[in-house]
């Protein structure tokens, strides 16, 4: 995959500091949300070390026609304005049904009270924007990528 030019020298000097060119396991710089405010805010989680997880849609992955991060995998967390944050390393990835996504993964993402309440209720409105951007229906089987990770 290419490095985005918006982030080469932020890639560049995370390889030199790592010691040798990770780029081979470069796998996208993105930002969390679809908004603002909740992209700074969920990238500042991160950097905190609140958030250690992360869910999107199978059916989002598909219509991009792209895989789903596998562990090992090196990403870069922007801000809504593209300015890196940090890399992260993908550890885990689990695809389950929207309504089996457990307790302890709505934790781990840190977000709002970190009760699995909090997440299907804002999970469940994220994903039917993105349903309805792709042109998909949400259910409560919609294949959600569950993606653990940590920051390097």
């Amino acid at each position: 995959m290419n490095i985005p030019p918006s982030i080469a020298a932020f890639w560049q000097d995370f390889c030199t500091e790592m010691g040798e060119d990770r780029s081979a396991r470069f796998f996208e710089a993105f930002h969390f949300h679809d908004n603002e405010a909740g992209a700074n805010e969920l990238a500042q989680l991160v950097l905190a070390g609140v958030k250690r997880a992360t869910a999107g849609l199978v059916w989002t992955y598909e219509s991009a026609g792209v895989s789903p991060p596998k562990p090992g995998a090196l990403s870069v967390v922007t801000y809504w304005d593209g300015k890196p944050a940090c890399v992260i390393e993908t550890l885990e990835i689990e695809v389950v049904p929207f309504e089996q996504v457990t307790a302890e993964f709505a934790a781990s993402e840190g977000e709002g009270d970190g009760s699995l309440a909090y997440w299907r209720h804002v999970h469940w409105a994220y994903f039917g924007r993105e349903c309805a951007r792709i042109g998909r229906a949400p259910s409560q089987v919609m294949p959600v990528v569950c993606e653990r990770f940590s920051v390097i």
